[in-house]
C-alpha cells in the first residue's frame, strides 16, 4: 500500500503524456479495472501519483506483448496480491508465448498461400483471376485447433 503513496501529483492529461499514451486510453483502462481510482484534489480533479504511471506502462508494455486484458488482469493480480512466484508469472507467460508461435504460424501458411496465388496471378485484364479461385475454393488454410 505504501507504494501508492502520492509524490508525484499530476492530472491525466500528464499521466498519458509521461506513459506516451493518450487519454482514451487512460480511460478505458480505468474502465476496465486495470488502473486504481486516482485520489482527486479540491477542485475535483483526479490526481495520478508514481503508482498510477508505473502501473499503466506495465500495462501498456504488457499489451505490446500481447497479453490480452484478461492475461494483464491476472498479472496484475498476482503483483498486487504480493505473493508472486517467479513460476507463475513464468507459466502464464510461456502459456502467451505458445499462442503467439501458433499465430506466428498461421500467419506463415497465410503468406504462403498469398504469395503462391498472387505469383499465380498475371495482372492483366482478364476475366480468369486464380486469386478470386482460390478465394472462391473450398480448401481452407490448416489452422491449429485451439
Amino acid at each position: 500500500m505504501s507504494d501508492r503513496i502520492v509524490t508525484t501529483s499530476v492530472q491525466r492529461a500528464e499521466l498519458a503524456k509521461r506513459t506516451g499514451s493518450n487519454l482514451e486510453t487512460v480511460r478505458y483502462y480505468e474502465k476496465a479495472g486495470l488502473m486504481p481510482e486516482p485520489q482527486r484534489n479540491r477542485s475535483g480533479y483526479r490526481i495520478y501519483g508514481d503508482y498510477h504511471i508505473r502501473r499503466l506502462r506495465f500495462i501498456l508494455r504488457a499489451r505490446e506483448l500481447g497479453f490480452t486484458l484478461e492475461e494483464v488482469r491476472g498479472l496484475l493480480a498476482l503483483v498486487d496480491g504480493g505473493h508472486q512466484t517467479c513460476a507463475e508469472v513464468q507459466a502464464r507467460t510461456e502459456r502467451h508465448l505458445a499462442d503467439v508461435r501458433a499465430k506466428i504460424a498461421d500467419l506463415k501458411r497465410i503468406e504462403r498461400v498469398l504469395a503462391k496465388t498472387t505469383s499465380a496471378c498475371s495482372g492483366l485484364d482478364v476475366p480468369d483471376c486464380p486469386i478470386l479461385e482460390t478465394l472462391n475454393s473450398e480448401r481452407t488454410i490448416r489452422r491449429r485447433a485451439k
